[in-house]
This record gives C-alpha cells, sequence and structure tokens, in this order.
C-alpha cells in the first residue's frame, strides 16, 4: 500500500471525532475512489461499535455493508468498509462524496461511528497545511535533501525492517528542530514516534525514530516501505525534517534508469530485492509510474477498466532469454503493483537472488521480461 496520515489531538475532553486525516492525493482521486484509514483507528473507534453481525461478515468477506451520513449536509449513502491487510478503505459512494464536496488533497476529513452510522464531516473552513507530495507541487531542491544514504541489503532485508542513520546527520538535521521535550523523551524512552510522508506518492506512515548509541534507527513501518517501493540495495534515499514531517524520497530515476543516449528497447529495470526473490510469498514489485508509463499506456481500454474495477488482471508473460510463457496476473496495490501468478517458478527455474537486474517491456500484447544472466 498506500499510507495516511492519522492523528488525534490531545484533548482534555473526550473529542467527539475521534478519527481525523489530511486527505491525499490517492483519497480524492475520483479515477480510484477510496478512502484509506488506518487498521488501529478503524478497530478502535469503528469496529468496536458495529453489530456482532458486521464484524463477522467483515471476517468472513474481509468487507461489510453500512450506511455512511454527512455531517455537514445531512446526506445518507449506503458504503463499505474494505479490509486491505494493514489498513482499511471505505468504498461505495466515496467518489461521489469526493465530487460533490470538491474535497482537496490537505483537508482534514473527521470520523465517528454513532447509533449505528459513520458520521463524517470536512469543514469547509479548514485546510491542513500539508504541502501536495505530487511532482506537480514546487518540490524540495535537490541541495534540500541534507540526508542522503545509499541503501544496503541490511536496509531493505523485510524481516529485520528498520533504516539505520548516522547520529551526526540525525542531530544536525533532524532533532535540531525539536522542541526539547521532545529531544528529552528521545534519550529517556530511546524512541519517539514521528510521521514520516514519502515525497514520491504523498502516503504517510506512523513511525518511531530509535536511538541506537551512534546510530538512529527508523522503524515501524520500514518494511512496508520497502516492499511497497520495492527498494533494494544501492538505491538512493533522502530524507529532511519539514513542517514537523520526516520526509523521504527515493527517486524516480532510481526505478528507471535514465536514457543512454538511444531508445532503450527495456524501460523497466531494477535490482531484485529479497522480496522479490521469497518463493514464500512469491511476487515482483514494480513501481506503478513505471508500470503505467509503459505497460499500461499500451493497454486497451476495457483491460484499463477492468485494473480499476477488479485491481488486477491476467496477462501473458514471456521470458525474453528462453522463450518460456506464463499465464500471469498484474495486480494494483496503489502506488505499486504485483506481477504474481508464476513467479516463485520463474524464481527457482532462473534461480534469481537479490541484486540482479530483471529487465521489463510490454511487446506484442504480453510481458516479456529478461534477466540477464
Amino acid at each position: 500500500m498506500k499510507g495516511s496520515a492519522y492523528y488525534t489531538a490531545p484533548p482534555l475532553v473526550q473529542d467527539p471525532w475521534p478519527i481525523k486525516k489530511a486527505l491525499t492525493s490517492s483519497d480524492v482521486d475520483i479515477t480510484h475512489p477510496f478512502l484509506t484509514l488506518s487498521r488501529q483507528q478503524v478497530e478502535c473507534h469503528i469496529l468496536s461499535y458495529m453489530t456482532p453481525q458486521q464484524q463477522e461478515q467483515l471476517r468472513a468477506e474481509a468487507q461489510v455493508g453500512f450506511t455512511a451520513q454527512d455531517d455537514d449536509t445531512g446526506e445518507v449513502s449506503v458504503m463499505k468498509l474494505k479490509w486491505r491487510g494493514s489498513y482499511y478503505n471505505l468504498v461505495g459512494k466515496w467518489g461521489k462524496v469526493v465530487r460533490g464536496k470538491g474535497l482537496q488533497v490537505g483537508q482534514e476529513i473527521k470520523l465517528r461511528w454513532s447509533n449505528g452510522f459513520l458520521h463524517y464531516s470536512v469543514p469547509q473552513q479548514q485546510i491542513v497545511a500539508v504541502p501536495s507530495m505530487r511532482v506537480a507541487a514546487p518540490p524540495i531542491l535537490q541541495e534540500n535533501w541534507p540526508i542522503r544514504k545509499a541503501l544496503t541489503s541490511s536496509d531493505v532485508d523485510p524481516n529485520h525492517p528498520f533504516l539505520p542513520l548516522p547520529r551526526k546527520s540525525v542531530e544536525e538535521h533532524i532533532l535540531v528542530h525539536w522542541v526539547p521535550q521532545e529531544m528529552e523523551r528521545l534519550r529517556r524512552e530511546e524512541q519517539v514516534s514521528i510521521y514520516a510522508r514519502d515525497y514520491d506518492t504523498g502516503d504517510v506512515h506512523e513511525m518511531k525514530l530509535k536511538w541506537r548509541g551512534n546510530y538512529y534507527h527508523l522503524i515501524g513501518k520500514w518494511g512496508n516501505i520497502v516492499r511497497h517501493k520495492g527498494l533494494s540495495a544501492g538505491q538512493e534515499i533522502r530524507l529532511r525534517w519539514l513542517n514537523n514531517f520526516l520526509f523521504f524520497s527515493v527517486p524516480e530515476e532510481c526505478y528507471i534508469p535514465a536514457g543512454s543516449g538511444r531508445d532503450d528497447s527495456w524501460p523497466i529495470k531494477k535490482s531484485l530485492t529479497l522480496s522479490d526473490v521469497d518463493t514464500n510469498h512469491p511476487f515482483l514489485t514494480l513501481p506503478g509510474k513505471a508500470v503505467e508509463d509503459h505497460i499500461l499506456f499500451y493497454w486497451s481500454h476495457p483491460a484499463i477498466e477492468q485494473m480499476r474495477s477488479a485491481y488486477q488482471v491476467g496477462i501473458t508473460a514471456q521470458d525474453d532469454d528462453t522463450a518460456d510463457i506464463y499465464v500471469m496476473k498484474l495486480k494494483w496495490r496503489g502506488s505499486y503493483y504485483n506481477l504474481i501468478g508464476k513467479w516463485g517458478k520463474i524464481i527457482r527455474e532462473k534461480r534469481l537472488e537479490v541484486g540482479k537486474e530483471i529487465r521489463v517491456r510490454w511487446d506484442n500484447d504480453r510481458l516479456m521480461f529478461s534477466v540477464p544472466q
């Protein structure tokens, strides 16, 4: 997935709106209409108030229908809450809500469960000061990323998910912006919760910064970020602290190497990661923009509509090295895509390893791939 900003202000009395979120670009995208909500918030403040029958339906079917009310207008609609593993999606009439209320990135939505209804509100006067994370927004200049690191094999190991950062860099470029109470808590408790924002996608993750002597470890959702972005050893991650967020970026060119002055017949190239070659959970992660620019671009309108509605499409894949053909699926996961089906078999047959480069293109209605020896 795609991750989002969740926070609850520390009130002196019980907050009537226990779930609050600054809307992201994916939340207001009417071509893929859903609102992403965190697992903890939903289970604490929505599911605990649902009827046993609704809870059982959610467990059995991974989704449950209910009535939602717009407290700003009084409008009522039938919607669904869909379980997506580590988060939930609000679907159904969400696209209509986005259009009807003219929702924008940065606006704050408030939610609560009351009297058998999901209530929500987006006060028009309240815009959360969150900069847009899309490329069209004013970018953070290249020289304004004071912390940079070439990812190592241990950094992208999803079995031991943490990103170590040098103590000096963290203290000079992150902790210097913190209030004394936060720094004292870090020293006393050895870790502090923070929000980390993916500058490339706009996703926000609840994470922790943990003090480990000469290093600070970024933990929490780092394993999810490694899998979702398909990170691999050798890629450069850039970080900075801004507006109470830890921003990070792995530039798109790290996924798709720049052209060398000629027309490259393999527009998508990637160094395989540990998760890519794990035969217990076999899938190949490909970055969303690369897939949309170099694969979906050539698809028919019905195929794209199927991807939007079913989140996956069956395709034919061919190994350009051996000419073997496989029936597989391309699955949409928000900011990235997974190639599934026969991937485990391909891993074993080609003896794929971490660090090997896979090349991908769309040609003659099939997905061509190659792993040069």
